[in-house]
């Protein structure tokens, strides 16, 4: 093997290490954020803290990474911590953060890395999971023979969503926007 060939494959080794660690702690920040906002329910179920984790490992460590630890988080969190989120909002957030994961880093590979990319990978994602999410709750509705009106979507993935929203559309972009300056993020 030529040395240029052994150099690839450790660099490889190298980014493929980074991005399980940037992961990992993107897993914890899932298990702890929402303990700053858990005091008040209303308010930690609006701002939606689990959700920033997820996103930022899309845009860091890519859609593979982000659509494991979204899919992880909520269930690993359910029954790391008694029972919070309850389990029948972790399944379908299991569903919505996985989505969430795999669209914004897919959309962030593929546009060019420009601000405005950040923004629509953001949007998309964000549309995206909500819809799955819609998907889940409404089959779990059907699995429990009760309803899923259209409201009840409105509602939980617009309405009661705003601030959470609002929050992501402005923290997630910044937040990205430095770790790329700190070159924290994967080129591939």
């Amino acid at each position: 093997m030529s040395d240029q060939t052994i150099e690839k494959a450790g660099s490889a080794r190298s980014a493929l290490v980074r991005k399980l660690v940037f992961s990992a702690m993107f897993l914890a920040l899932c298990m702890v954020l929402p303990y700053l906002t858990g005091q008040i329910p209303q308010i930690g179920a609006a701002l939606s803290p689990m959700h920033i984790p997820v996103f930022l490992c899309g845009f860091v460590c890519g859609w593979p990474w982000a659509l494991a630890v979204g899919a992880i988080a909520p269930l690993l969190r359910h029954f790391a911590f008694g029972g919070m989120p309850p389990i029948l909002t972790a399944i379908p957030m299991t569903f919505e953060l996985a989505a969430y994961g795999a669209v914004s880093g897919l959309m962030y590979k593929l546009l060019p890395k420009r601000k405005w990319a950040i923004y629509v990978s953001l949007i998309a994602a964000m549309a995206a999971g909500r819809l799955v999410w819609g998907c889940a709750r409404f089959v779990m509705a059907g699995l429990q023979h009760t309803d899923f009106p259209l409201s009840a979507f409105w509602a939980g993935a617009v309405a009661e969503a705003v601030p959470g929203i609002i929050l992501h559309i402005v923290l997630i972009p910044l937040l990205v926007m430095a770790m790329e300056r700190a070159k924290l993020t994967f080129k591939d």
